[in-house]
């Protein structure tokens, strides 16, 4: 069962969807309509790496309702964060 986290232990905003995996592994879930753009990807890049810098060696992966633009899922692979159907 996956555990929903308190985003402001890692100083991120409270809408913040974070759920904990296990074994150092969260993921930033985003629910909405409109596709996942590059300027999202950047985002999602920042927040990951505020978590990495509370929680150093922890596992970042994105869940997503919308589609996710091919450019921005290489971007996120290239950074380590990988996209969960």
């Amino acid at each position: 069962m996956n555990n929903t986290i308190d985003p402001k232990k890692f100083g991120l905003p409270g809408k913040t969807v974070i759920e904990d995996l296990g074994d150092n592994h969260y993921v930033l879930v985003v629910d909405r309509k409109s596709r996942i753009i590059m300027a999202d990807g950047k985002k999602l890049l920042e927040k990951a790496e505020k978590i990495k810098a509370v929680e150093p060696g922890t596992k970042i992966s994105l869940r997503s309702t919308a589609s996710v633009c091919t450019k921005t899922i290489r971007f996120l692979a290239d950074q380590g964060i990988d996209l969960l159907s």
